[in-house]
């Protein structure tokens, strides 16, 4: 397959695995009325399915899935389309999305188990846990040179709270310019993967082979921000899996496997597809000039392949049906089906906005909210989005569930991501009013 007409600016390396279109609903989910609200549980919701449709029918998407749903009760679904353009399978709930940054807050809430556990704190300097990160040095010029000119001594010590709300000062190879995004490169400090075909445009390097190579990597590079004093999107999530697998003695994918996805009963969230699902992974398109090419096909993924590491800020693929489960264990304060996976506290904590004392949000992606542990928070709603267009968020207060799940890069091609909050948000309206 050829990929002669994408260029940098139509699918560039900084939008692939960026998941910042998500928009916060709680303010608005919090003026309504709880009754009113529950109204929505048994498949009241036109704009969304409208919207579905439209994006399917239209064809600007193979297939899309949302997922609706209240407390601890089965969600609504709505479901429309193919694991991929001309093909026969229909899109469900088990169908095989990735993710992305979606992966985030599963990582985040990860890292709140050891808080609750007593292993760590929000405030713990990193180099507590990774001695490499003391004495870290700062670009004085954001994206500028690396080299000692423009280099100072950190004024502070990176915590846990500043790496799960972006607020470290750590870069990202897809967002950074010039040297430091260069040195990401050449370093090997990749987190994520796209296809295993050639896309122009996307030459990324070669990851590192291991979480403690990766985090040896990053402790030997500048950080783009003094820590604590700006959101900057970064690989702050990646590096807690490090975190998380030094302080737990077991590697970061077992112990999400062990300690979240089995509990919660996730059984269909994964770092590696495993061969025998592969016939529920859907077809991963890019779109150029508003026409969708497939870059990763389903039967033929580099999900398919064992990953470099497991990628603790954009390396998942799961299910609508897993991915609500998680949802739905996190508005049930960390229990699900009978099974206490969490804390409260621990849900509440990770749910809530966790933001340093006056970091700098302007001009970015959650100025004016507040942050959880990897993912936005705006009044009691908590959630992110994913770079191939998926979209989570769950109200805490209210129990409300809402995800959105389709495959095509880059996300801010179309308007779905960023407009799934308030087309549940007006369905809700309408019941309010009714």
């Amino acid at each position: 397959m050829a990929f002669r007409n994408f260029n940098d600016q139509e699918f560039s390396r900084r939008s692939l695995l960026r998941g910042g279109a998500w928009l916060g609903a709680g303010a608005a989910l919090s003026a309504l009325p709880m009754g009113r609200m529950a109204l929505a549980h048994g498949g009241h919701w036109p704009n969304v399915l409208a919207t579905v449709e439209d994006y399917v029918a239209s064809g600007k998407v193979a297939n899309m899935v949302a997922t609706l749903g209240w407390g601890q009760n089965a969600p609504d679904v709505i479901a429309r389309g193919t694991l991929a353009f001309g093909g026969s399978t229909e899109a469900d709930t088990d169908s095989l999305y990735r993710i992305y940054s979606n992966t985030k807050p599963v990582t985040g809430m990860a890292t709140m188990m050891l808080i609750e556990d007593g292993e760590i704190t929000l405030d713990t300097p990193l180099s507590e846990i990774l001695p490499a990160f003391a004495n870290m040095q700062v670009q004085k010029e954001y994206d500028g040179s690396i080299g000692e000119e423009n280099l100072e001594p950190a004024k502070t010590e990176i915590t846990i709270r500043h790496m799960l709300t972006h607020t470290a000062g750590l870069g990202y190879g897809i967002i950074q310019k010039g040297p430091i995004k260069d040195a990401y490169e050449q370093h090997g400090l990749i987190p994520g993967q796209v296809s295993r075909l050639p896309i122009p445009g996307l030459g990324r390097g070669n990851p590192v082979d291991s979480l403690e190579k990766f985090a040896d990597g990053l402790a030997k590079l500048p950080l783009v921000y003094q820590p604590g004093t700006k959101w900057s999107y970064s690989v702050g999530l990646d590096l807690l899996g490090r975190v998380i697998e030094v302080v737990s003695g077991m590697p970061f994918d077992r112990f999400l496997s062990t300690r979240l996805f089995e509990p919660a009963g996730m059984n269909s969230t994964y770092f590696r597809v495993p061969q025998a699902q592969v016939g529920r992974l859907t077809t991963n398109y890019g779109i150029m000039n508003g026409t969708p090419l497939p870059i990763d096909p389903g039967m033929a993924s580099i999900y398919l392949d064992k990953p470099a590491f497991p990628f603790g800020g954009a390396g998942l693929v799961s299910s609508p049906a897993d991915f609500d489960r998680f949802q739905r264990m996190l508005v049930g304060l960390g229990e699900i089906d009978g099974e206490r996976v969490m804390s409260e506290e621990a849900v509440r904590l990770g749910t809530s906005n966790i933001l340093p004392e006056a970091v700098d949000l302007s001009g970015t992606w959650v100025a004016g909210q507040g942050f959880g542990a990897g993912g936005r928070v705006t009044g009691s709603t908590y959630g992110w989005g994913g770079a191939a267009g998926t979209t989570a968020f769950c109200d805490i207060e209210s129990g409300l569930r809402a995800g959105n799940f389709t495959q095509y890069m880059p996300a801010e091609s179309y308007g779905i991501q960023r407009e799934f909050p308030d087309l549940v948000l007006k369905d809700l309206a309408v019941l309010q009013g009714a």
